[in-house]
């Protein structure tokens, strides 16, 4: 657990694992109603694949500055100038926020956006989102319980859609609040302030909490994005579709291999390897 603003209540909690040596880690950022262990599946894979990862928790915000200011600061605390950031979807809009904020002097070297969003006024929120801060914790839950799956689903999203409602249970009001207020805030991303940074979008097929029409939209914003879809996996991809998930996080990241950007230990690189877990992947999907 880490303090990093004045203000000593505000605790960025996070699970660094992987090789220290590496100084552009991937950062994951998890939903409203996440932790920073949802990420836990990714966090065993990739590190034993040799990349150095970090899964975060934000402390409360009130508004996308202050948390663009929080996090500037704990990199600054970590010691890290650059990093490439995993956000699933208000995850990934704070991370497009945080790009955008720090595009003078860049600390963001590539995104990895899943189920995302670039504008907030999608939720139809934003006319409430100044009242969260007055709501019982119930009614908190109950607002985010209500975008969670409820038709039938197949084991492995069902286990993952209680392990969410269990991280939910866990988070206090003001977390909640902030969240839902970060999230529904009238606010966007301006594309031309951080159109130079690579860009994967990840999204599902099948029944998410995000609409077609935002997700067209993140396609307009980002022309040039490589796109990882899933046929299936529900609003929690990384849980329920961990596997998939994990391939196209390392194939993201496979283009900064060599360089002084690359996530991974150098000496844990094969590239036949690599290429046979590509091939398997196209496979895979085919006979889907």
């Amino acid at each position: 657990q880490i303090i990093v603003d004045d203000d000593d209540s505000k605790i960025w909690s996070l699970y660094d694992a992987g090789p220290r040596n590496i100084r552009c880690p991937l950062i994951f950022l998890p939903p409203v109603s996440g932790t920073a262990d949802v990420f836990f599946r990714q966090i065993l894979a990739l590190t034993g694949w040799g990349y150095r990862v970090i899964a975060l928790q934000y402390p409360v915000y009130w508004d996308h500055l202050e948390f663009c200011d929080g996090f500037r600061k704990l990199l600054d605390h970590l010691q890290l100038d650059k990093v490439h950031l995993f956000g699933a979807s208000l995850g990934g809009f704070l991370a497009q926020k945080f790009a955008e904020y720090t595009h003078t002097s860049p600390r963001v070297h590539s995104l990895i956006l899943c189920n995302s969003f670039s504008d907030t006024s999608i939720f139809n929120q934003t006319w409430t989102a100044n009242s969260f801060w007055l709501m019982p914790s119930f009614m908190l839950k109950k607002i985010v319980l209500g975008n969670f799956s409820s038709g039938p689903v197949d084991p492995m999203m069902a286990d993952a859609i209680d392990f969410m409602v269990d991280r939910l249970e866990s988070l206090g009001q003001s977390e909640l609040a902030s969240r839902l207020t970060l999230n529904c805030q009238n606010s966007y991303v301006e594309p031309h302030k951080i159109r130079d940074i690579p860009v994967t979008i990840m999204d599902v097929f099948d029944q998410s909490a995000l609409s077609t029409e935002a997700k067209e939209e993140m396609y307009k914003l980002y022309p040039n994005a490589r796109r990882a879809h899933l046929k299936t996996g529900g609003n929690f991809p990384y849980l329920c579709r961990s596997a998939e998930v994990n391939l196209y996080v390392q194939i993201h990241l496979l283009q900064f291999h060599g360089t002084k950007y690359a996530a991974i230990d150098p000496s844990m690189v094969s590239a036949e390897e690599l290429e046979v877990q590509k091939g398997s992947l196209s496979v895979s999907q085919e006979e889907q």
